[in-house]
């Protein structure tokens, strides 16, 4: 592999000149420019883009923290991230977060050592203090995906949580069905703080109906929400319908109860959020309200853009998820 030694020994110039013919720094004879292009052709010598970084003080790149790299959901905020960063002709470059607040604070300032123009955080350890002291700390523009944050905590795009279990409830109830149980992860992250409570302010906007409600607690993933359907099945008097927080849980779910004797959605009714690519194609076809995932990755790398061009201005904005009504739900027996 080619060197800016090589290049330098070949085009009979210093490196330091190389450098700055890279780099479009300092004073170069345009012959001196063009030769050195020349021979950079010749031997297909790639500059380092940290050392151009360094050199200019601008990366040409988008940094992008993620607090985890498992599952569908990830997997499409990070191809919608590429396909947006090619489009604006920008290196991403990616930092794991590795769901602990520490090492999402230093994902993030691996990045700024990095010289990226911009950083889109998707956070989920880190509390609104402490993103809001992060954006007053550096100096470049901070991005903030699936959060509602404060405007000191930069521009932030975030899904409307809340609203997704109140959709998934409103459609139990409109099936005739009063006796419903919410499965989903301890209340400790903001995704699982947003979609506990908003079952709970959910179930209190029916309180004219005599609605009985359950909780069981299951940490995201197929294994868990199989668990958890297994602790469902021991019921005495079984709830005719399940809100899963996700819909590898509530495929978790419909194995177990498949495996215990109970019909989804013949006995029980399941509703989930997210509506992965997955949930068309399980048996019975998962009922789900739809995260617009590309839509708010794209949106956020769309800011960013407008971030490195100089417009700070935009609004925090807040998306809202779409009923797909499929084959695990259907009205209560009376």
């Amino acid at each position: 592999m080619a060197t800016i030694s090589d290049v330098s020994r070949i085009a009979g110039v210093s490196k330091a000149t190389v450098s700055r013919v890279i780099n479009g720094t300092g004073q170069v004879k345009e012959s001196t420019r063009e030769l050195v292009r020349s021979v950079m052709h010749e031997l297909n010598y790639k500059p380092s883009s940290v050392a151009q970084a360094l050199a200019t003080k601008s990366g040409n790149s988008i940094g992008l923290v993620l607090s985890d790299f498992t599952g569908s959901y990830f997997g499409i905020l990070l191809k919608q991230a590429s396909v947006s960063a090619d489009c604006m002709r920008k290196q991403l470059l990616i930092a794991d977060g590795h769901n602990q607040a520490e090492s999402e604070l230093k994902a993030v300032h691996s990045l700024v050592e990095k010289k990226c123009d911009v950083i889109v955080l998707y956070s989920r350890m880190l509390s609104s203090e402490q993103i809001i002291a992060l954006n007053q700390s550096i100096d470049i523009p901070l991005v903030n995906v699936g959060r509602q944050l404060p405007s000191d905590a930069g521009y932030s795009i975030a899904f409307d949580q809340k609203n997704a279990i109140k959709m998934a409830v409103d459609h139990l109830i409109d099936l005739g069905h009063r006796d419903i149980t919410y499965i989903g992860p301890k209340p400790v992250t903001p995704t699982s703080i947003s979609r506990s409570q908003g079952f709970t302010d959910a179930i209190k906007s029916h309180s004219h109906l005599t609605i009985d409600t359950r909780k069981l607690t299951c940490e995201f993933g197929f294994i868990e929400g199989y668990a958890a359907g297994k602790e469902f099945a021991k019921q005495k008097r079984l709830n005719t319908s399940i809100v899963a927080a996700s819909d590898d849980i509530a495929t978790g779910c419909i194995k177990a109860l498949t495996e215990e004797g109970i019909h989804v959605p013949n006995d029980v009714s399941i509703i989930s959020i997210d509506n992965d690519p997955y949930s068309a194609f399980i048996e019975p076809a998962l009922t789900t309200v739809e995260v617009p995932i590309k839509s708010i990755m794209a949106q956020a790398m769309l800011v960013a853009q407008k971030m490195i061009e100089g417009n700070d201005s935009t609004q925090p904005e807040i998306l809202c998820g779409q009923l797909i009504v499929r084959s695990s739900t259907r009205p209560a027996t009376l």
